[in-house]
Order: structure tokens, then sequence, then C-alpha cells
């Protein structure tokens, strides 16, 4: 499995936009995001400087991504 990167909130929320997420709201440093297929499983991700590696996997596992599928939206 690839290591992964540490990002900031605003670029997991970027990548998550490239995968078909939309944002439904923010509530402070909180952004959620939903997707078309699955509305009612929103991702909730900290807009914070830098979201460390763990928090990182379990925001890919709730948006149902791979590691893989991430890493590719994080480079298109």
């Amino acid at each position: 499995m690839p290591q992964l990167p540490i990002l900031s909130g605003a670029e997991v929320v970027k990548t998550l936009e490239r995968g078909g997420y939309r944002i439904v709201r923010q509530r402070g440093s909180h952004i959620r995001l939903a997707s078309p297929a699955r509305p009612q499983w929103p991702v909730t991700v900290p807009r914070h400087k830098t979201i460390g590696r763990g928090l990182l996997r379990k925001i890919i596992q709730d948006a149902e991504l791979s590691v893989e599928e991430f890493l590719d939206l994080l480079q298109k």
C-alpha cells in the first residue's frame, strides 16, 4: 500500500471534488461533502493546515475510495 502524503484540508476537499463529491455545508472549520450516488452518507473534512495520515486514511475509507484511487485523483 502506498504511503499517504500529508495534505491540507483544502487539498483533500479539492481532491474529493475531482472524484464527484460536492460541498454540502461548512460549519466552522469542518466541511461536509456528499456524493450524488450516496447523499445520505456525507464525508466530513476538517479545514486544517495539515491532516495526518491516519485521519486521511479514514476520510478515504468514508468516501469509499481506495488509496490508489485517491492518489490518482490527487495527481489530476
